[in-house]
């Protein structure tokens, strides 16, 4: 199941298998984040066997897992201390036993809003405005030089004259 899950990033199971696939795999993380050929044997040995990995088609991909496992998912947890998997919980059960499943998945550490990364700590509220503050700084038109007004100044100037000259008996 480790090897299925760092693989394809996310996999379906019950909740008991992925409590216990969680500890097992933060502790290779863990290892794999040290990129030493000690930290590479142990995760082989932890694994049982380094399996090539297969693309959609079947075709065989140039990397193996423990390939994957040190070249990419353990460089962007580097600054993470512990909690590289995310358990999320399913409102279907499994047919046939009824078993409650969930999604084993690895947090994806650099798709994080940067906007939510600056304002850890800042309440629901505090995170909204600044939400709003953001959109609306950034869907303002920057000012020209003093003297000549932006093109969309001039615009929105030209359609204020011609208002202006209209008469209300002509409207």
């Amino acid at each position: 199941m480790a090897v299925s899950l760092f693989q394809h990033g996310a996999i379906r199971t019950t909740v008991a298998k992925a409590k216990e696939l969680r500890r097992f795999v933060e502790k290779l993380i863990t290892h794999a984040k040290k990129n030493t050929l000690h930290a590479r044997r142990i995760v082989i040995s932890a694994l049982g066997h380094d399996r090539a990995m297969f693309g959609v088609d079947e075709e065989r991909l140039d990397k193996t897992v423990v390939q994957k496992l040190f070249d990419e998912i353990a460089p962007t947890y580097a600054d993470r201390p512990g909690g590289y998997t995310r358990i999320v919980r399913l409102a279907e059960r499994r047919i046939g036993d009824a078993g409650k499943q969930v999604i084993i998945q690895l947090v994806e550490e650099g798709k994080a809003a940067p906007a939510a990364a600056a304002s850890k700590g800042a309440s629901r509220r505090r995170r909204r405005a600044t939400k709003r503050h953001e959109a609306t700084t950034d869907a303002v038109v920057q000012e020209a030089p003093q003297g000549e007004p932006a093109p969309a100044d001039e615009a929105q100037a030209d359609e204020g004259q011609d208002e202006a000259k209209e008469t209300p008996e002509e409207k």
